[in-house]
């Protein structure tokens, strides 16, 4: 290998792994070999969903370093994978440095990895090598960890991270997110055991994160001046896409005005299905900003109530719809409804499909919002191409983000639950209809747009942090 090669690590969950590979690819086509680390599971479904086309630059290496059996994926043992992470993983990552480093060809200069995992940051420490975290989160999501000492002190979380006062609203800084404690990052995260195991995380990782030698993230000043404000530490490179790879001399590449999917950015390299191709000629034919564009990510599950609620809700807006609906997110009765709900509202009025080529969708000419469980990565894709947001968040940092679109940015519109926790069909009609309607979300999101976008332009700020990044991993 090249005489600059990083390890790469991502937590082994979609939305951490795309954004990291964006990096890997920018950072290869710098000349910089990289490998990048996963465990099994998750290898193999990066690998599956390539289709068998090696669409990776030739210069990043897939590897796994965890087995399935080691993992508890093999027979689906809850809170197992992430035990794993954090008690077997470490050995393993250590094990093979130490196999690279011992031929000076194939020696490990750098090591970048999700931030999240603290442990890597500090073998890499004990082995005198380079490293940088990989924030794939809002900034805002790291100032809230590194603040939780002051909320303990300030008696609105106990030691352990449960709220002392229910629903009680605080912001860090105006310009930051409205946050409440029944909405933050680890009292979303299911039971009390993952709740628990998610803030552990976030305190024992706040020593490792602030000793790194860069901490990066996939974000820009003018989305989160607040939060940049209090940690300045954190530098933003960001947004990071498939249609701004960064290479030499180029990235990188102008804020072209949205254009058809002709033009649109390659696939995503990461994705952990195979993305449907089909959708992109469906959109050629609709009328522009027409389409209500539908995702919720890798995670999200509804019962079949809200699932039919969400179903009529598009129906009753009249408006064309492409909806991404996981097959493994299905059960029978579902999948029947389904398919009586698409014989019912026409293949030209809506389009379903399992997986979408996110970042090409968003750039199409027809969309004209998105409804969101508001993941990070979905949140930059919708800001960097100009498109209003419909919240729905489902868990984490998604009700962080989804201040930011509504409180903050003012580009978006959050939905209200019935008593019964259900998100009414009308509701779902309601603000379809209010964020289609309403122009000025559009012209602030189109605002908002040429300034993130400005950020990734030659001089920008997000380049000359790159740029920066790039001679420090080269330097001696």
């Amino acid at each position: 290998m090249g005489k600059h090669h990083i390890l790469m690590i991502p937590y082994p969950v979609q939305g951490h792994v795309i954004p990291l590979m964006e990096l890997a690819q920018s950072l290869a086509k710098y000349g910089f070999q990289v490998t990048f680390a996963n465990i099994q599971s998750t290898h193999k479904r990066i690998l599956n969903s390539f289709g068998g086309k090696n669409i990776l630059h030739d210069q990043i290496h897939l590897i796994s370093v965890l087995d399935e059996s080691e993992s508890g994926e093999d027979k689906n043992v809850p809170g197992k994978l992430s035990e794993a992470i954090f008690k077997i993983m470490p050995g393993k990552i250590e094990k093979l440095i130490q196999e690279n480093n011992a031929s000076e060809d194939e020696k490990i200069t750098c090591v970048i990895v999700d931030q999240s995992l603290g442990w890597a940051l500090e073998i890499a420490a004990k082995m005198g090598i380079k490293r940088a975290a990989f924030l794939t989160a809002a900034a805002a999501n790291l100032v809230l960890g590194f603040n939780i000492p002051k909320l303990i002190d300030d008696g609105i979380i106990d030691n352990s991270g449960t709220p002392a006062i229910k629903d009680h609203i605080f912001q860090f800084e105006p310009t930051m997110p409205i946050m409440n404690t029944s909405d933050l990052v680890w009292t979303r995260m299911g039971n009390l055991t993952m709740q628990k195991i998610i803030f552990d995380m976030m305190v024992h990782n706040n020593k490792a994160v602030k000793s790194a030698d860069w901490l990066i993230c996939n974000s820009t000043y003018d989305l989160e001046p607040g939060a940049f404000k209090l940690a300045p530490e954190i530098v933003p490179i960001g947004p990071l896409l498939a249609s701004n790879c960064i290479e030499p001399n180029t990235f990188p590449p102008k804020a072209e005005p949205r254009s058809s999917s002709k033009e649109s950015p390659n696939s995503m390299a990461g994705s952990f299905w195979p993305e449907d191709p089909t959708c992109l000629n469906w959109l050629d034919q609709q009328s522009l900003c027409s389409v209500v564009y539908v995702s919720f990510g890798s995670f999200t599950i509804f019962n079949e109530a809200q699932f039919q609620e969400l179903a009529l809700g598009l129906e009753l807006s009249n408006m064309p719809f492409l909806w991404v609906v996981r097959s493994d997110a299905l059960d029978a009765k579902t999948d029947i409804f389904l398919k009586n709900f698409v014989e019912r509202t026409g293949r030209k009025k809506g389009k379903i499909v399992n997986w979408a080529l996110q970042q090409k969708v968003l750039c199409h000419p027809s969309i004209g919002c998105f409804i969101s469980h508001c993941g990070w990565n979905s949140t930059i894709e919708a800001i960097s191409n100009g498109v209003p947001i419909l919240c729905w968040p489902y868990f984490a940092d998604q009700f962080m983000n989804q201040s930011y679109i509504c409180d903050i940015w003012k580009v978006g519109l959050g939905l209200k639950k019935e008593a019964n926790g259900i998100i009414s069909c009308g509701e779902i009609k309601d603000k379809v209809e209010e964020l289609q309607g309403n122009d000025a979300f559009k012209k602030r999101a189109l605002q908002l747009k040429e300034i993130t976008m400005s950020s990734v332009k030659e001089g920008g700020r997000a380049y000359q942090n790159f740029i920066k990044f790039i001679q420090w991993i080269k330097s001696s």
